[in-house]
């Protein structure tokens, strides 16, 4: 028999990432929303609040102390590719965990996310001209110097978006659909595994549709490449590695993908700046695009994940004029 989807995941490794990630950051707060047109509770968890805007430093951390350690003599350094919120995670944890880490760019980051990352004390480099060139530059050196710690094909940083659903289940008392953003899968196979205890409680993923490559890998039982449109839902465009964990996770847990639609995301992102005050980028702003396309089932509480904050100042002009 080969190993099960859930394998990847053990249990004591959720345990452990909890504990680095409870002791390194403050739980972000669960807020009530008043959507018009809409008659069930929704709440939304701000991940926006997050140090560096966005939950992936939850992962980050998980990610550092595990691996950072690993040599009780030596530290290893870690190693990842990314000009977005991973990258800012690992930036983060690293520095304040006082491990050593590589952040490999493209030559073509964006000069203000390449600046944000300046701002910690790690080996930044920026090497290809896109993304997959510069992760091939990080999985060289990460051979030689570390440990590559991939944005979401990865045991430990699954479990340490986990520690999302531990939060939620102390900050509300009664159960609910939990939405989130799918991009690799990270969030909601951490969450779908967190939960799955908790039988009354729901995960339901949310792609753009410019991007479905996790809902076709779900689909198909494989990891296939499927066509990637423009979106300002950046942070969840792209194909999935081989060999990815997450599909398999999601598949084993029964958790249902959907898709929003490229105007929805944009009237999302107005509606949370404008109706509550909320700055969250195309990627955070997925579950309430769902939620106005009819698409998140039920008549139970929603909680919506606005996962990230990291939005370019003239895109976001743009959207609210």
């Amino acid at each position: 028999m080969g190993m099960t989807p859930l394998d990847p995941v053990a249990l004591d490794t959720l345990a452990q990432a909890r504990e680095i990630v409870t002791g390194h950051l403050a739980p972000t707060p669960l807020v009530r929303l008043r959507l018009q047109g809409i008659d069930r509770p929704v709440y939304a968890k701000l991940e926006t609040l997050q140090p560096t805007g966005s939950f992936k430093v939850r992962g980050a951390f998980a990610a550092c102390a595990a691996y950072g350690k690993s040599n009780p003599t030596t530290q290893q350094r870690i190693v990842t590719a990314s000009a977005g919120n991973h990258g800012l995670g690992i930036a983060y944890a690293a520095t304040g965990l006082g491990i050593p880490a590589t952040v490999v760019v493209p030559e073509t980051a964006s000069p203000a996310k390449v600046a944000a990352l300046s701002d910690f004390d790690i080996d930044l480099r920026q090497v290809g001209a896109d993304y997959d060139a510069a992760e091939s530059a990080a999985l060289e050196i990460a051979q030689e110097t570390g440990q590559f710690v991939s944005p979401y094909n990865d045991p430990v940083v699954v479990a340490g978006q986990a520690t999302v659903a531990y939060e939620l289940v102390e900050q509300l008392n009664e159960p609910a659909i939990v939405v989130a953003p799918v991009g690799g899968g990270g969030l909601a196979a951490g969450l779908s595994l967190a939960l799955a205890q908790h039988t009354d409680w729901r995960v339901i993923g949310v792609e753009t549709e410019a991007s479905r490559a996790c809902s076709a890998a779900i689909e198909h039982g494989e990891i296939v490449t499927v066509p990637i449109g423009p979106t300002i839902a950046d942070g969840l465009a792209g194909n999935l590695e081989p060999g990815s964990i997450t599909p398999g996770i999601l598949a084993a847990c029964g958790t249902r993908v959907c898709a929003a639609a490229e105007s929805e995301i944009r009237s999302a992102v107005r509606e949370l700046a404008t109706e509550h005050g909320f700055v969250v980028e195309g990627s955070g702003a997925v579950g309430l695009a769902a939620l106005r396309a009819g698409l998140i089932d039920g008549d139970g509480p929603v909680v919506l994940l606005l996962t990230g904050r990291n939005i370019a100042a003239g895109l976001l002009a743009e959207l609210l004029t």
